[in-house]
């Protein structure tokens, strides 16, 4: 499988930091709040690759450090330490080496994200058709049927109903926003998708949904997707391999089958049997 993200020692600190900051948090130490000075340690030393068109899940409690992941790695929190490489074409992008104007580019062009809350994600001052043309409009593309012929397109693709194109998102159920939010992340046919617990907060039958055209995007476009959940079930129907996260740290990794039938670490093991 070819790879498309490299990622090695990636770490944030929310604060200023102290020498004692990494020894004193972590699994181990049972948090992330430094005691010395109070900063959190909400990424450390994290490792991990994706393989073009696959589906990596990172899951793990609230606090773990798995949002504050796909956070760096879609530039909307900058790191404290580490690399990510972006493959694509033949070349090599350090992504944290980038200058603002590039970063932008990329994640404008060649990235996607679906966050949890809508808020974050959509422009509720105008219509579902024009958020996918806003994210349009970062490309090369600027004939105006042609925009709204792709809004149309891609609306259609996630089961948003085209009547419904020119109204507010703010008038649409929780389900139907993440379905526009899914458009809008795929406008520009992104090779890298960032999920961050898409399916929180909706009835059982919407996520069933969501989770069905995620699937489908994947094995039609063949888009590589980083899917953070705390959710198992979420874990288990998506993902091939899995990253397990606790305070910050990666406690355990593998396929996904593997960890969820026979988890090593005991945290890992009172989340599966939690589930259960």
């Amino acid at each position: 499988m070819k790879k498309i993200l490299e990622v090695t020692g990636l770490s944030k600190i929310y604060g200023n930091g102290c020498p004692l900051c990494i020894e004193a948090t972590g699994p181990e130490r049972d948090t992330n709040l430094c005691p010395h000075c109070g900063s959190v340690v909400a990424a450390h030393d994290v490792d991990l690759e994706l393989g073009e068109g696959e589906i990596l899940g990172i899951m793990g409690e609230s606090g773990s450090g798995k949002s504050t992941l796909v956070k760096l790695l879609y530039f909307d929190e900058t790191p404290t330490g580490g690399r990510a490489v972006f493959f694509e074409d033949g070349q090599e992008h350090d992504l944290f080496a980038l200058n603002a104007a590039r970063q932008r580019r990329m994640r404008n062009q060649r990235f996607g994200m679906v966050y949890q809350n809508p808020h974050l994600g959509l422009n509720f001052n105008i219509s579902a058709g024009g958020n996918i043309a806003e994210r349009l409009l970062m490309t090369d593309m600027d004939h105006y049927g042609d925009i709204r012929g792709r809004a149309r397109e891609l609306l259609a693709r996630t089961e948003v109903m085209l009547e419904r194109m020119d109204e507010s998102p703010r008038k649409f159920s929780g389900g139907m926003q993440q379905r526009v939010q899914i458009a809008k992340a795929l406008a520009t046919h992104p090779p890298l998708l960032f999920l961050d617990e898409v399916t929180t907060g909706l009835d059982l039958s919407v996520q069933a949904c969501i989770l069905d055209l995620i699937l489908e995007i994947q094995q039609e476009l063949r888009t590589a997707m980083i899917v953070v959940t705390h959710d198992l079930g979420v874990i288990r129907l998506l993902a091939g391999r899995t990253i397990v996260m606790k305070y910050g740290r990666i406690i355990e990794t593998g396929l996904t089958d593997q960890i969820l039938e026979d988890p090593q670490h005991a945290y890992t093991q009172r989340l599966v049997a939690s589930s259960l």
